[in-house]
C-alpha cells in the first residue's frame, strides 16, 4: 500500500512537471503550413465536399488533401477562438504528448523516475517540432501505438488489437503522408519473432537427421542377398551410431543456447507467440488505407513524394549533419555508452527499433522527432536495466525524497524555473510574426489592387500566409502540390521553377514571363530584390521594412 502511495504521489508530481514544460516550450508565433490549414478547412466545410482540386493557387491543379481532416479540426478551432485558440489548442496538444510518453514509458518499464526524466528530455529534443501542425495529432497517435503494441504482446487483451486497428485508420485522415510510417513501428517486434523462430527450428539439426533417417532406411531396403549386400548391417549401425551422436551434439546445443538466451552478451532475444496476432493486425491495418475519401492516395502519396525533388530542397527533408544535432548525439552517446561500458543487454527488438530509427534520422532531419518519441522506448529499458543491475534500490530512494513535501515543492519550483528560461525567449512573440509574412504588404494589396485580376509573384515561405488572406498564390509550402509527381504533368514542375527564380539561378524575367505575373509580393533582402530594384519594367507599388510589392510594366 506505501508503495502504490509513493507512486500515485510521484505521478501527479510528474505530471504536473511535465505540463508546465510543455506549455512553456509551445511556440506562440505560428509556422506558416497552419495558414493554409486554415483556409482548406474552411474550403471543406463550405463546399461540403472534398474535391480533389486546389482552390488557392493560380495553377488550378489537382490537390490530395493530405489532412484533411486536421484541417477540419482547426478551422473549428479557429472560428471558435481565433489565433489565440489555435495556440491554446497547440498547447493542450503538446501537453497531452509529454502526459502519453510519460505514462506509456512507466506502463511498458514501470520505473516512474527514469520515465520522468526521459520525458522531460524527449520533449525538450522535440521542441522545434511542435507547432499546430498534424505531426503534432500523429506524435500522440505514436506514442499510443507503442503502448498498445506492448499491451497487446503482454496481455493479448482484445482492446488494444481495436486501438492499434483504430489509430491507423486515424492517421489516414489527419496526416496520410506518415500512414505508411505507422508499419514501421511493427518491424522490430515481427523480425525478433521471426529470427526467433528461425532459430528455435533447429533447421541444419532436423535435416542432418532427416538424412541420417534416409541412408538407414535406403540401406535396410536393399537385397538381401548377403553377397550383394555384405556389410548391410554394418552400415546401418554406423548410420545410427551417426544420428545418436548428432542427437547428443543437438541435446548439449540446447542446453547451451538456453543458457545464452538467459545470460547473453549483449544480445537478449525473446520469443513471444503472441506476435504472430500482431501480423495478423498489421495485415489488416493495411486495409485502413481505404477508409478515407481520398481514395488510394495513403498508399502512393509517400511513394510521389519520394520520386520528387521537394525532399532534396525543403530544410526538413534534408539528410542530418551528426555534429550540429545535439538531440541525436545524445541519444547516441546515451545508448553507446551503456552497452559499451556497461554489462547491460539489449533487446533484439530494441535494437533493431534504435538501428532503424538511427537510419531514418541521418536519412532525413524531421525523422529526428520519430527517432526521439519511438526510440525513448527502447532507450528506457536499457536505462532501468542499468539502475536494476548497479542500484537496485536507488529510484525508489530518489522517488522517495520527491514526493516528500520539500522535495516536491523544490522539484515544481526547479522545473518552473527551467520553464521560465525556455519561455522567456518568445514572451513576447505575436501569433504572426511580421518580419516573416508580409502582413501590411498584403492588407495594402488588398485595399488598392483587384487581387481576383492579378497574377502575383510570391515566394515558398511565406505563399500559406499570402492564400490565407484569401489572395491566389503561386506557390506555398503545400510544396508536393507543385510538382509533377502530384500534378500529373512532367513539364509542370512549379516547385522546381519557383526555387530557381527565387535564388536567380536563372533569369528571373523568363519565369516571370512563363507565368504572366503582374505583380510581385518580395522581402526587401533578397537576391532577386537587388535585380527587381534596377530594372526600369518594375514599378514600385509599396514598400515598408521588411517587403516590397511591385508591378511588372507591359513589355
Amino acid at each position: 500500500m506505501e508503495d502504490k502511495q509513493l507512486k500515485i504521489k510521484f505521478n501527479l508530481i510528474a505530471i504536473v512537471c511535465i505540463i508546465i514544460f510543455c506549455f512553456a516550450i509551445t511556440p506562440i508565433t505560428l509556422q506558416n503550413d497552419t495558414f493554409y490549414t486554415i483556409k482548406i478547412g474552411e474550403h471543406i466545410v463550405n463546399s461540403g465536399n472534398i474535391d480533389m482540386k486546389d482552390p488557392f493557387s493560380m495553377h488550378d491543379l489537382p490537390y490530395t488533401y493530405p489532412h484533411w481532416l486536421y484541417d477540419v479540426g482547426i478551422y473549428f478551432i479557429y472560428q471558435l477562438g481565433g489565433m489565440a485558440g489555435i495556440y491554446l489548442s497547440t498547447v493542450i496538444l503538446a501537453c497531452m504528448l509529454g502526459v502519453t510518453v510519460y505514462i506509456t514509458n512507466k506502463k511498458i518499464v514501470k520505473n516512474e523516475l527514469v520515465s520522468f526524466l526521459l520525458t522531460m528530455g524527449v520533449m525538450y529534443i522535440i521542441t522545434g517540432f511542435i507547432a499546430a501542425r498534424a505531426q503534432l495529432v500523429t506524435f500522440i497517435l505514436f506514442a499510443l501505438t507503442v503502448y498498445f503494441i506492448e499491451q497487446f504482446l503482454e496481455t493479448k487483451k482484445k482492446r488494444y488489437a481495436i486501438g492499434l486497428i483504430v489509430i491507423p485508420t486515424v492517421i489516414a485522415n489527419v496526416h496520410l503522408a506518415v500512414w505508411p510510417f505507422y508499419f514501421i513501428i511493427f518491424l522490430p517486434y515481427i523480425a525478433e519473432y521471426l529470427i526467433a523462430l528461425l532459430v528455435d527450428s533447429h533447421i541444419i539439426y532436423k535435416v542432418q537427421k532427416r538424412y541420417y533417417e534416409y541412408k538407414i532406411q535406403q540401406t535396410q531396403n536393399k537385397p538381401t542377398k548377403e553377397e550383394k549386400c555384405p556389410n548391410r548391417q554394418d552400415k546401418i549401425e554406423i548410420l545410427q551410431n551417426k544420428r545418436q551422436m548428432l542427437e547428443d551434439k543437438f541435446k548439449q546445443s540446447l542446453q547451451k543456447q538456453a543458457e545464452r538466451r538467459k545470460n547473453p552478451y549483449k544480445i537478449r532475444i525473446q520469443r513471444k507467440d503472441s506476435v504472430k496476432w500482431l501480423i495478423v493486425i498489421m495485415l489488416i491495418c493495411v486495409l485502413t488505407g481505404l477508409l478515407t475519401p481520398l481514395g488510394d492516395t495513403p498508399y502512393t502519396y509517400l511513394v510521389k513524394t519520394m520520386q520528387g525533388n521537394t525532399t532534396k530542397s525543403i530544410n526538413e527533408h534534408l539528410p542530418m549533419v551528426l555534429i550540429q544535432n545535439r538531440g541525436t548525439l545524445t541519444i547516441l552517446a546515451i545508448v553507446l555508452s551503456i552497452l559499451v561500458f556497461t554489462d547491460t543487454k539489449i533487446r533484439l527488438k530494441d535494437f533493431f527499433m534504435l538501428g532503424g530509427l538511427i537510419i531514418l534520422a541521418l536519412s532525413s532531419k524531421r525523422q529526428l522527432s520519430m527517432l526521439t518519441l519511438i526510440g525513448v522506448y527502447s532507450i528506457n529499458r536499457l536505462v532501468c536495466d542499468l539502475f536494476h543491475k548497479y542500484d537496485k534500490d536507488g529510484t525508489e530512494k530518489f522517488m522517495k525524497n520527491i514526493t516528500s513535501g520539500f522535495g516536491a515543492v523544490i522539484t515544481i519550483l526547479l522545473v518552473i524555473l527551467v520553464s521560465i528560461v525556455e519561455f522567456k525567449p518568445q514572451a513576447g512573440n505575436k501569433f504572426i510574426d511580421e518580419k516573416t509574412y508580409p502582413v501590411q504588404a498584403v492588407e495594402w494589396l488588398k485595399q488598392n489592387v483587384n487581387v481576383s485580376e492579378i497574377r502575383l509573384y510570391n515566394e515558398y515561405n511565406y505563399g500559406s500566409y499570402v492564400l490565407y488572406q484569401g489572395v491566389p498564390v503561386f506557390i506555398d509550402s503545400r510544396a508536393d502540390l507543385y510538382t509533377p509527381e502530384f500534378n500529373g504533368d512532367k513539364d509542370k514542375d512549379i516547385f522546381t521553377d519557383a526555387l530557381q527564380i527565387a535564388n536567380v539561378s536563372k533569369y528571373y524575367e523568363d519565369g516571370f514571363e512563363k507565368y504572366d505575373f503582374t505583380h510581385l509580393l518580395i522581402p526587401k533582402n533578397t537576391k532577386i530584390n537587388m535585380f527587381i530594384k534596377r530594372d526600369e519594367n518594375y514599378k514600385e507599388l509599396y514598400k515598408d521594412d521588411h517587403f516590397i510589392i511591385y508591378e511588372r510594366q507591359e513589355q
